[in-house]
């Protein structure tokens, strides 16, 4: 007999233990959910931890129960309780992973698939809905207190919950496995950059640097793939902008939370539900910023034609802005960028869009999330102009790790970031502002 070739899983995935709930329960509580409310949204601004809301909950479900002569076991009783609370007042089947702040990121791939992430390592949870009617219930009430639309006419929405985590969610027939709903957490306290020291994201010389670029008014790209920390590191380095400068934050989802007296957040708007009228974009909001007397802008995350607004307010003055792009590099970063402006719909020749880069962009700042899970900054990478037709990048730090050598940046953990031995060209104008940072900084 021939031995086949062909490659074989050795450990088959095994899926944890379900905490189902039983069909009685379940059913029971599908009906009650609507009848414990006067109405839809009287809960919606409530939390698990508003004690005289959960009074009322109970005291309504005991009410009901009585009235429909439901007899259920003590441990029935707490099990429709908890979940009711959960319903109402929460978030679900998620609400424990919602509360536990050890976790980062939780992704609910329909009903019986949720996973979570927790100090960047990712599992699959014992955590499941009833069923697509219950994950749709607490979809509507993630969205409803935003006054955002989620259903067929809108199958795709971007959220926040209270907390500030950013939600995104898609719905049946787009999502095939059901109601798909994917929670960013974000850490209580806004992190500082002696925390991105701490975790060995940074070191104190890069971290002195970037500080000494952003009081020197230079503007600033993070890119990174998703996940990556893009908008961690977008708040530590925005926290550098001087107290007495007017700064304008603008975001699909507000995540941001500078902590400067003198800022303006500006958040994007749906239509007016069953109208296209109302509606905000980010390219809006850049526009209608420039006319705010902003000394700062701050986008959150360029991902339109808004980019080529973007480029046009760092080059006319706004100097020491700040905003993030989808990119694995920073050579991908200006290609992103350059792709984005084309999609303003302005019909401009790409060696325009390019120099406009070129000139408006002084440094890029790729973050990324290593094989280990930890995110780290790999490259930070001076944009020098034009020569010819390209676009002229030289890097400054690159994340390097032994036994890897080179100027590519490695992937691994275990590594630091390590200056290339080249100073920046723009180090002029550090002096401009009174910045003198040590030689030793670029030493490689």
């Amino acid at each position: 007999m021939v031995k086949s070739n062909s490659i074989q899983n050795t450990e088959e995935y095994i899926p944890p233990p379900k905490r189902h709930t039983e069909p009685k329960i379940a059913g029971l509580r599908r009906w009650l959910r609507p009848k414990l409310l006067a109405t839809p949204s009287e809960f919606d601004l409530a939390t698990t931890a508003d004690l005289e809301h959960r009074k009322t909950i109970i005291f309504r479900l005991q009410t009901l129960l009585q009235h429909n002569n439901i007899q259920l076991t003590q441990a029935e009783q707490q099990e429709i309780e908890e979940g009711l609370i959960n319903d109402l007042l929460g978030f679900g089947a998620i609400q424990s992973l919602v509360d536990d702040r050890s976790y980062s990121e939780i992704m609910v791939n329909g009903p019986e698939v949720i996973f979570a992430e927790c100090k960047g390592k990712m599992d699959e949870t014992e955590f499941v809905f009833d069923d697509e009617e219950h994950v749709q219930w607490t979809a509507q009430r993630i969205v409803r207190p935003l006054q955002r639309e989620f259903n067929r006419c809108n199958p795709m929405v971007d959220a926040r919950l209270p907390d500030g985590s950013r939600v995104h969610l898609i719905m049946p027939p787009a999502a095939l496995q059901g109601t798909t709903i994917t929670i960013r957490k974000f850490p209580e306290k806004a992190l500082t950059w002696e925390d991105l020291v701490k975790f060995g994201s940074l070191t104190e010389d890069v971290a002195q640097f970037l500080r000494a670029c952003v009081i020197a008014r230079l503007n600033i790209v993070v890119a990174g793939g998703t996940g990556s920390g893009k908008t961690t590191l977008l708040n530590v380095i925005s926290s550098f902008i001087p107290e007495d400068e007017r700064t304008l934050t603008i975001e699909d989802s507000a995540e941001l939370q500078l902590s400067q007296r003198h800022v303006v957040r500006l958040e994007t708007a749906p239509p007016i539900p069953g109208s296209d009228e109302g509606q905000l974009r980010i390219r809006d909001l850049v526009k209608g910023s420039l006319r705010m007397r902003p000394d700062r802008i701050v986008v959150g995350e360029i991902r339109d034609g808004a980019a080529l607004d973007m480029l046009q307010a760092m080059n006319t003055g706004h100097d020491g802005s700040l905003t993030t792009v989808h990119a694995n590099s920073p050579r991908d970063a200006v290609s992103r960028l350059e792709t984005l402006s084309l999609m303003a719909g302005m019909d401009l020749p790409v060696l325009v869009v390019r120099s406009q880069i070129a000139s408006a962009v002084h440094l890029i700042v790729q973050q990324a999330r290593l094989k280990d899970g930890t995110r780290k900054i790999t490259q930070i990478t001076e944009v020098q102009g034009m020569e010819g037709e390209n676009v002229i990048l030289q890097n400054i730090f690159t994340y390097t790790t032994t036994g890897k050598p080179g100027y590519q940046p490695s992937h691994e953990g275990g590594g630091q970031l390590m200056a290339n031995g080249l100073r920046p060209k723009f180090t002029e104008r550090f002096s401009e502002y009174g910045i003198e940072l040590p030689p030793r900084l670029f030493v490689s």
